[in-house]
């Protein structure tokens, strides 16, 4: 969100020769500098608040993603560990717990899962071939969580700079008219 500071000149108004300026912040005039800048980052930090939501539920539902997609691949790793056989070359089968809901939800993420037809078994090649699968998604899944982690606290900090900014400028000028008062007093 962009914020307009424009100065607007006080005729016949100068201090020991400098002119003296009134400030606008997007449309509201009478403002002194400090005001004016801290108008503006209080405003910023406001944008970026409204928008770190939005942000907050990205991250969030990447979040539950892996945590479906870690469930699918536990489900996977139960029936690899089942398997009768250990020859790795043999065509086995093994059964995969919660079938219904894993195969639902890898198809939700895209992932296909081959299932002995009418049944809640896998071969073992399927089964190997599910857990790339389901790996691979959850280290695509990791990688982009962590990007938008990073990007999340980047805003964070860049809100809270603008309140520190913006509560620093009213504090000096809180500081500013008060010992200018007590100077005339």
């Amino acid at each position: 969100m962009a914020n307009m500071i424009e100065p607007n000149r006080i005729p016949g108004a100068s201090v020991y020769g400098v002119e003296q300026y009134s400030y606008t912040v997007d449309g509201v005039a009478g403002k002194d500098y400090a005001a004016a800048l801290s108008a503006a980052s209080f405003k910023e930090a406001v944008a970026i608040e409204q928008s770190l939501s939005a942000y907050s539920e990205v991250v969030r539902q990447r979040m539950r993603k892996l945590d479906d997609l870690g469930t699918v691949m536990a489900a996977l790793n139960y029936a690899v560990a089942n398997l009768k056989v250990k020859d790795q070359e043999s065509d086995d089968q093994a059964w995969v717990p919660n079938s219904a809901w894993v195969n639902e939800t890898a198809r939700k993420y895209g992932i296909t899962l081959v299932f002995v037809e009418n049944t809640a078994n896998m071969t073992r090649r399927s089964l190997y071939n599910g857990q790339n699968a389901v790996q691979y998604a959850i280290d695509k899944e990791d990688n982009e969580l962590k990007q938008d982690t990073v990007s999340l606290n980047s805003y964070v900090s860049k809100r809270d700079n603008s309140f520190s900014t913006a509560s620093k400028l009213v504090r000096k000028a809180l500081d500013a008219s008060g010992s200018t008062i007590g100077n005339i007093g």
